[in-house]
């Protein structure tokens, strides 16, 4: 990943349910959102432009909803976030950030946001399936 894209990563706010975070930051809302999910830890992640490559707004949708169904056994949340100029939806899934990863690989991802109650957000880099 570029240092470009790092800290693109880093602008960007992460929301799902009216509670945001940001890399590096702690976040009482989104603690309270993975307690109402039943969930210690989680992670956004989305299945929108895979590879960091921008796709058609068709495609990311169907994209989204393939995740959805990929993850309906797992608590989760609607979200989207991003920075100047750039949005993305995305779904915070309440699961061992570990288990997330496997889905954000599946979909063409490199990073997800992973969290734990009563610790900041932190960026977690995926390496792909070889």
């Amino acid at each position: 990943m570029t240092a470009a894209l790092t800290a693109a990563y880093r602008r960007s706010t992460y929301e799902a349910a009216g509670a945001a975070t940001r890399i590096g930051q702690r976040s009482a809302a989104v603690d309270a959102l993975l307690a109402r999910l039943g969930t210690r830890e989680g992670a956004f992640v989305t299945a929108w432009n895979p590879y960091s490559h921008k796709m058609p707004r068709g495609w990311n949708d169907r994209m989204l909803a393939r995740l959805r169904e990929a993850a309906h056994r797992l608590p989760q949340e609607e979200g989207a976030g991003g920075a100047k100029g750039w949005q993305e939806r995305h779904l915070l899934i309440g699961a061992d950030p570990r288990r997330i990863a496997k889905l954000a690989r599946r979909f063409r991802q490199v990073a997800i946001v992973a969290m734990r109650r009563g610790q900041r957000a932190r960026l977690v880099m995926l390496r792909p399936y070889r």
